[in-house]
C-alpha cells in the first residue's frame, strides 16, 4: 500500500514541479511518468531510512502524511532533474 501512496504522490509532484517550472516541464504524461519514477525512489529511500514507512501494522495518519510528501518531493525533485538535463542538452 505504501508504495501505491508513493507513486500517486509522486505523479502529483512531478506535475506540480512541472507546472511550476515551465523550462523543465516535459508535458503532462512525461510530468507523469518521471514523477512516478521519483515518487517510487523517493518513497524507499525514505523506507530504508527509516522514515516515512508504513510497514509493520503501521498505518496511523502521521505514516500516511510521511508517504505522500515523500512521494510527491521525490517525484518533483526527478522531473527538475530531468528536465534540466533535457534542457541542456538541447542547447
Amino acid at each position: 500500500m505504501e508504495l501505491l501512496i508513493s507513486l500517486l504522490a509522486g505523479a502529483v509532484g512531478g506535475n506540480l514541479a512541472g507546472g511550476v517550472m515551465k523550462n523543465a516541464s516535459l508535458g503532462t504524461l512525461g510530468n507523469s511518468l518521471v514523477g512516478i519514477l521519483g515518487g517510487g525512489l523517493g518513497g524507499q529511500i525514505l523506507g530504508m531510512l527509516g522514515a516515512g514507512g508504513l510497514g509493520a501494522g503501521g498505518g496511523d495518519i502521521g505514516a500516511i502524511i510521511g508517504q505522500i510528501a515523500s512521494g510527491g518531493v521525490g517525484g518533483g525533485a526527478l522531473l527538475i532533474i530531468i528536465g534540466l538535463i533535457k534542457k541542456m542538452l538541447v542547447k
